[in-house]
């Protein structure tokens, strides 16, 4: 399995992924448009062809999970862990105090694999997610000297 930074010839295959996932997915234009910013990193997992996703946007020193998403016959491989490994470590190297992202309270197989990647439960979004509306679980992981207590 190689993890690389996103590029153009992955958008194609990433926004596929993106409908087989999400209910409001990234099309490939604003997929193509994180390539250009330069607070975004979107990482691809690939063994031959593209096999999941991870994207993160930066701001001010704290790291924001987008999207992470495996095409199906891919899970159940250490891919996702993979991919948010990867995209923690480099967030860290960046000097960002945390990593974040949220997650549908129904995911559970989400929410194990991030808590098992040393993710923390810090708060819940109210009818954060639509197509069905449900509460967004807040997962955060605090890098060295960026959780305050």
């Amino acid at each position: 399995m190689n993890i690389s930074a996103m590029k153009t010839e992955h958008i194609p295959f990433i926004a596929v992924l993106e409908k087989e996932c999400f209910s409001s997915p990234w099309s490939e234009n604003a997929l193509s448009e994180e390539l250009s910013n330069p607070d975004s990193h979107f990482l691809v997992a690939e063994c031959g062809e593209v096999a999941g996703y991870i994207g993160v946007q930066e701001i001010c020193g704290e790291a924001y999970i987008t999207n992470v998403a495996v095409f199906e016959k891919f899970r159940k491989k250490g891919i996702g862990r993979m991919l948010l490994r990867a995209a923690a470590e480099n967030a860290e190297s960046r000097k960002c105090e945390f990593i974040t992202l949220e997650v549908r309270v129904s995911n559970s197989a989400a929410i194990s694999l991030y808590e098992s990647e040393g993710f923390e439960k810090v708060g819940i979004r109210k009818n954060f997610y639509s197509s069905p509306v449900e509460d967004g679980a807040i997962y955060t992981k605090y890098f060295s000297g960026g959780k305050t207590e």
